[in-house]
């Protein structure tokens, strides 16, 4: 009896916070039925998920670098699609400090991670550098809240020391491929500590041509030619 009337004096209180602090999606910030957590129903099924993580043939994330850089695996957790959730999700972390989306989808990558024996055995998780004049404008580095949440799933460390962005870029949106390399070729230095590093994961938001995977890929190859190399990003375009 006790039991019962402690469940009811929960379930009031909760109904109660729920009325006062509604629970809002993480992509379209509209409120969460009692049944959803984080993310509501519509939101998570108009995700549409790679399962690159369940390919047994190159996916078309690996072929994007054939005749680049070697590559050791990657990963992508969904396809970018417009006017979807998937670009709510990108804009509301990239565009609108919705960090928690990043943390939240970065905890369900580093799952998938650290089950994966392409992943699981990395020594760190390199997120993509903001230029720091970027990163003081926006708050925070989008690819460091995602790697955040796959380090807590995956327990893969993080390293925010060892690549710089040297100057900062111009937006890639309008450009095309070898514009693209052009604006980010020689932006990032390495440091020596790379040396000792044997398998690293980069970590960003979303790959569209690579051209700034490219980059830093062979700025780290350009101290450590030995180094194993994985990509990871939460949406592939």
């Amino acid at each position: 009896m006790a039991t019962s009337v402690t469940r009811i004096i929960q379930n009031f209180w909760s109904n109660i916070v729920h009325l006062v602090f509604p629970n809002s999606c993480l992509a379209c910030e509209k409120e969460l039925a009692p049944s959803d957590q984080h993310i509501c129903a519509f939101c998570r099924n108009d995700l549409s998920l790679t399962q690159y993580d369940k390919y047994t043939e190159p996916s078309p994330m690996d072929k994007l670098f054939w005749g680049r850089v070697e590559i050791t695996s990657t990963y992508a957790h969904f396809f970018f699609d417009k006017n979807k959730a998937s670009q709510d999700i990108l804009f509301g972390l990239k565009y609108k400090g919705n960090e928690k989306v990043g943390h939240y989808f970065g905890k369900e990558v580093g799952d998938i991670l650290a089950n994966h024996p392409s992943f699981n055995k990395a020594n760190v998780l390199i997120p993509v550098p903001l230029h720091p004049k970027k990163k003081f404008i926006r708050g925070f580095n989008q690819s460091e809240v995602i790697a955040n949440g796959i380090q807590e799933s995956s327990n893969i460390p993080i390293a925010l020391n060892l690549i710089r962005r040297n100057k900062h870029s111009e937006t890639q949106t309008k450009k095309d491929r070898f514009e693209r390399w052009d604006n980010v070729s020689s932006i990032f230095s390495v440091s020596d500590e790379i040396k000792s590093i044997d398998h690293a994961i980069i970590v960003d938001d979303v790959i569209t041509t690579g051209s700034t995977m490219e980059s830093i890929i062979r700025s780290l190859r350009s101290k450590n030619p030995a180094l194993s190399i994985s990509v990871v990003t939460l949406a592939i375009a």
